[in-house]
C-alpha cells in the first residue's frame, strides 16, 4: 500500500464580519455620543437644581435640563436670574444639542452603512459565483446540507449554498470561511440561475422537505438538462417520484442509516474501513474520474503510473468492471477510472487524462 501524504491543512481564513467595514467605528461614535449626552443631562440636572436654591425638586431640574438640551424651551420652571446661571444654560444647550445631532447622524450612518455593506458583499459574492465552472449547488444548508458541503470542501470542490434562512450561513462561517451563499427558495428559477446552474456540475436537493426537493429537481433539470441532480427523500415512497422528476440519484438518510446499522453488525471491519476513509486526516476517498470523449485508446500504464497520492482500484466500461486493472489495460473514451485517492491524487489523475485531449 503506497504511503499517502498528510492532507494539507485547510486554510482558516478570517470569516467576513463587521470588522471588515466601517461599522465598528460608527458604533464607537454612537456609544461616545450617548455617553456625552447622558453626562450633559446629569450635569445640567445638578446645575439647575443648584440654581433653584432648593426651591425646585429633582424632577423639575431634570425637566429643565431636557428642554434646554433639546432646545425645545416649553417654559422655564426654574428661573435663571444670574448671569452665571444663564451662561451655564447656554453651554448646556450648545453641548447637549451638539451631542444629539452627532448621535442621530451616527445612527443614520449606521443603518445606511449596514445596508451598503451587505449590498457590497452580495455583489462581490455574485461576481465570484459567475467565475465558477464545474461547481456544485447545495440546496438546503441544514445538517445534511452542511455535511454535504463539508465533504465538497475537504475534497477541493467549489460549491454554492442556497437556503431560506440566511442566519444558517452566518452561524457556520468559521467552518466554511470562503462560503459562497444565496438566500432564498432554491426551487426558484432566478436563484438557480444566480448560482450559475448552466455551468454547474451537479445540484444537491437536500432540504428537509421532500416536496421542495422535488420542485428543486424539476427546476434544475428544466434549466440545465445535463446537470446531475442528487436528491434527498425523507419518505422512501417519494424516491420513485423524484426519479421521475429527473433526479439522477435519490438518497433516503433513514433507509441508508438502517443499512449502515445492519452492516455495522454483520460486517464490522468493512464499516470500520469505510469510516477510516472519511475520518482520516488525510481525507482519502474512493474517487471516480471519467475518461474524456476525445481521449484516444491508450494503455493504462502509459497514462496513470503508480503514485503516492492514489491507488487504482477498477475501471468501469459500460456495465462491465475490470478490478485491479493491469498496466496493459486499454483506456478509451467514456470509461470511468475508480481510485482510492486524496484530493490531490484525484487532480493528478485528471491531469494525466487532460493532456490527451490535445
Amino acid at each position: 500500500m503506497p504511503q499517502f501524504r498528510k492532507k494539507p491543512r485547510v486554510p482558516r481564513h478570517r470569516p467576513p464580519s463587521l470588522k471588515d467595514s466601517a461599522l465598528p467605528r460608527i458604533l464607537r461614535r454612537i456609544a461616545a455620543a450617548v455617553a456625552v449626552l447622558m453626562l450633559v443631562t446629569v450635569v445640567s440636572t445638578f446645575g439647575f437644581h443648584r440654581a433653584a436654591g432648593g426651591q425646585a425638586d429633582w424632577w423639575s431640574a431634570l425637566y429643565m435640563a431636557l428642554i434646554t438640551i433639546s432646545t425645545v424651551g416649553y417654559g422655564e420652571v426654574i428661573p435663571l436670574d444670574s448671569a452665571a446661571d444663564r451662561i451655564f444654560a447656554g453651554l448646556a444647550s450648545i453641548v447637549g444639542f451638539g451631542a444629539i445631532t452627532f448621535l442621530f447622524t451616527s445612527l443614520s450612518m449606521f443603518f445606511l452603512e449596514k445596508d451598503f455593506d451587505q449590498t457590497i458583499r452580495r455583489r462581490r459574492m455574485e461576481s465570484e459565483i459567475r467565475k465558477l465552472r464545474g461547481h456544485y449547488i447545495v440546496c438546503g444548508f441544514g445538517r445534511v446540507g452542511r455535511n454535504t458541503a463539508y465533504e465538497l470542501l475537504l475534497t477541493g470542490r467549489r460549491f454554492v449554498a442556497i437556503d431560506l434562512a440566511e442566519e444558517r450561513f452566518d452561524e457556520h462561517r468559521e467552518r466554511f470561511p470562503d462560503l459562497l451563499s444565496l438566500q432564498g427558495d432554491a426551487s426558484d428559477d432566478d436563484l438557480l440561475l444566480a448560482a450559475d446552474i448552466a455551468d454547474a456540475a451537479g445540484v444537491f436537493a437536500v432540504t428537509g422537505d421532500d416536496s421542495r426537493n422535488l420542485m428543486i429537481t424539476l427546476t434544475a433539470k428544466q434549466l440545465n438538462p445535463a446537470v446531475r441532480v442528487v436528491a434527498r427523500a425523507h419518505e422512501v415512497r417519494n424516491i420513485a417520484k423524484m426519479r421521475k422528476a429527473g433526479a439522477d440519484d435519490v438518497i433516503s438518510p433513514d433507509f441508508t442509516g438502517g443499512m449502515r446499522i445492519a452492516s455495522a453488525m454483520i460486517r464490522p471491519n468493512v464499516v470500520t474501513f469505510l469510516d477510516e476513509l472519511h475520518r482520516s486526516d488525510r481525507a482519502l476517498r474512493v474517487e471516480e474520474v471519467r475518461v474524456p470523449d476525445e481521449f484516444p485508446p491508450t494503455a493504462l500504464g502509459a497514462v496513470c503510473r503508480r503514485a503516492s497520492e492514489y491507488v487504482l482500484l477498477a475501471v468501469r466500461d459500460g456495465e462491465s468492471w475490470v478490478f485491479n486493472p493491469e498496466e496493459e489495460h486499454v483506456l478509451s473514451a467514456g470509461q470511468v477510472v475508480i481510485a482510492m485517492a486524496s484530493a490531490r491524487g484525484r487532480e493528478e489523475i485528471e491531469a494525466c487524462l487532460a493532456p490527451r485531449l490535445a
